[in-house]
């Protein structure tokens, strides 16, 4: 069984994320059903079946938070430090292009969210910083071409 890097963070997030669905979605779900049902023939009951749909697909997306929650090797990013961009550390990077600055944080693959600056650790841009250091400059195969960055700062927060 393959373990899955992910940060206390991101580990608390799927955590609340199963208990609400568990809690919350699953009984309103149960009630949507039996009122349903209550309407008589089911055959062309479509509250049922969009009822079922959706049971259907919370209890999909609750064993898939239990088997990520199992398979999770949490990593407390606080605790990490050094001069190299591993899971975990907070990269300022400067687009050797344009002079723009971006900040990310290598992340797990369940918690990456790019909006917010957090990047998949199996995305090419975390894959090409991977063990550099402040000063490297580094080449990344993005779909919108070849990107340059240098590293500015490595931070574990």
């Amino acid at each position: 069984m393959e373990k899955l890097p992910m940060t206390v963070a991101g580990y608390a997030a799927l955590e609340v994320e199963l208990k609400r669905r568990q809690q919350e979605e699953r009984p309103r779900i149960i009630q949507a059903i039996a009122e349903a049902r209550s309407h008589g023939d089911l055959s062309e009951n479509a509250e049922y079946h969009a009822a079922k749909e959706s049971q259907s697909l919370n209890e999909g997306r609750i064993a898939e938070l239990e088997d990520k929650l199992s398979r999770a090797d949490v990593i407390d990013v606080s605790k990490l430090s050094g001069g190299t961009v591993k899971f975990g550390a907070t990269v300022t990077l400067i687009d050797e292009d344009t002079e723009l600055e971006k900040r990310y944080q290598i992340v797990g693959d369940m918690e990456a969210d790019v909006k917010s600056g957090k990047i998949s650790i199996s995305s090419p841009i975390s894959r090409a910083l991977i063990g550099k250091k402040v000063g490297d400059s580094v080449e990344v195969n993005t779909p919108g071409g070849g990107k340059s960055y240098e590293i500015m700062k490595i931070d574990f927060v």
